[in-house]
């Protein structure tokens, strides 16, 4: 039985890990909603894996979502899960897991833990504990809950955010690591860094990170730390990477419970379902590797010019700056602080300039650019439109013909807990935690069905 600590909204969980002998290398791939445009990615990591065990079986990477036949991959997925299961391929292990991810010579920490659906809300307006930081994309939860629906195992991709200053929370599982035993310990495919993860078999320890959690949820310390009036409620986790797959999980949660026949078996539902709980990663918002990068927009089959558009779209406070090299671009865009202007990068097969709007009525440049492509995609300005990361895809996939990208600046990350708190849900695709390459892996899983 999973320990719960209900007022954190946190379990204890127990994790599903290869048993020894299978090749982790060739185990973990990256998140399913990576490389979406690149299915020279997807063949790479299919050729390395061969006929290895593998979480790309149980998974559903989303460059394959437009494919012809989506039942029949979702029926080998579920079909693995269980053949996994039934074949022995997972040992259990019960306690928090202390995860260090290396690459580029930093280091992240990270924590295993589950977090109670029921204290999860996605909706615009939402005050409790675990909230979405961007808006969520409504039609991107039917796939996922199609795999999710009836899958004998969860397989997680979601990192969770806590704002935690000074570092109680992971910092003394990180000083305690080298005695804590090691679950896992090897190099991430295709140049993507180093993962280790140790179980945390201490009781002082864990009963720290309670301890530590319950003092970042305190009414007036919240309100202290974020900057925010008395009253506010608190914002305990907050999204960071995959609130797809959480918004997944608490939509097979709430239709679990609408299936219930009556009171009884709804309590017990509450009382022992694991469906209640979802496996994520708790990551310190001031992890010094934890780095916030912009998400850009490349648009696909162009039919109308983007910069003619968004004149339109902004009559009289918009303008196309030509200039002379894309990375004479990125410079113009990073450099904004504020001010009256809102600039976003534009790459075409033509070059790269600057799309200047003024007097935003957005926070933020991707808040006053979202709007326009909203519309844009609604008058068919264009085929597609795709969420990339790092400056040389959006600039590789930009310059494609019949292409457009739209290149945006980084946000604070010292910014998102106050926002989000005062504000609510960001512009979706907001922001990004690190470039594609440094996403979290699919490794541990847990049992739910």
């Amino acid at each position: 039985m999973m320990r719960i600590h209900d007022k954190l909204g946190l379990g204890v969980p127990e994790v599903l890990l290869p048993k020894p002998g299978i090749d982790l290398h060739k185990w973990a791939v990256i998140a399913c909603d990576q490389h979406t445009s690149e299915p020279a990615y997807w063949s790479e990591v299919a050729t390395l894996v061969g006929d290895a065990p593998s979480t790309l079986q149980l998974i559903y990477p989303e460059v394959y979502l437009s494919e012809a036949a989506p039942e029949a991959r979702i029926a080998r997925i579920r079909a693995a899960m269980q053949r996994y299961c039934d074949d022995g391929l997972f040992t259990a292990t019960p306690g928090f897991v202390h995860v260090e991810r290396s690459i580029a010579g930093r280091v992240r920490h990270g924590l295993m833990v589950c977090l109670d659906l029921e204290q999860y809300d996605f909706r615009v307006g939402s005050t409790s504990h675990i909230r979405a930081t961007e808006g969520t994309i409504l039609d991107r939860i039917p796939p996922r809950v199609k795999i999710r629906e009836g899958a004998t195992v969860e397989l997680p991709h979601i990192m969770v955010l806590i704002d935690d200053p000074d570092n109680h929370v992971l910092g003394p599982l990180t000083a305690a690591r080298e005695r804590l035993p090691v679950l896992y310990d090897f190099e991430l495919m295709l140049g993507s860094g180093h993962v280790c993860g140790r179980r945390v078999d201490d009781p002082a320890l864990e009963a720290g990170v309670v301890a530590a959690l319950t003092e970042l949820a305190r009414p007036e310390v919240f309100a202290a730390r974020s900057g925010v009036p008395a009253g506010t409620p608190v914002l305990l986790y907050a999204m960071g990477d995959g609130n797809h797959s959480l918004a997944t999980a608490k939509t097979i949660w709430e239709r679990a419970k609408e299936r219930a026949a009556g009171p009884a078996e709804r309590a017990a539902l509450l009382a022992s379902s694991p469906l209640r709980h979802a496996l994520v990663e708790l990551v310190n918002l001031h992890d010094h590797a934890l780095e916030f990068e912009p998400i850009h927009r490349v648009l696909f089959d162009v039919t109308h010019e983007v910069s003619a558009a968004l004149t339109e779209h902004y009559p009289g406070r918009s303008r196309y700056i030509p200039l002379g090299s894309f990375d004479a671009m990125r410079l113009r865009v990073d450099a904004q602080h504020g001010g009256s202007a809102h600039l976003v990068g534009l790459v075409t097969a033509s070059g790269a300039g600057v799309l200047e709007i003024d007097s935003p009525t957005h926070n933020l440049p991707v808040g006053t650019l979202q709007p326009f492509l909203d519309a844009f995609m609604q008058a068919k300005g264009a085929r597609e439109i795709d969420y990339v990361h790092g400056a040389d895809a959006v600039t590789r996939l930009g310059t494609r013909p019949g292409a457009a990208g739209l290149y945006l600046p980084a946000m604070r990350k010292q910014e998102l807990f106050r926002s989000v708190a005062l504000d609510g849900a960001l512009p979706r695709k907001t922001f990004s935690m690190g470039e594609a390459h440094e996403k979290r892996f699919y490794l541990e899983a847990r049992r739910i069905g």
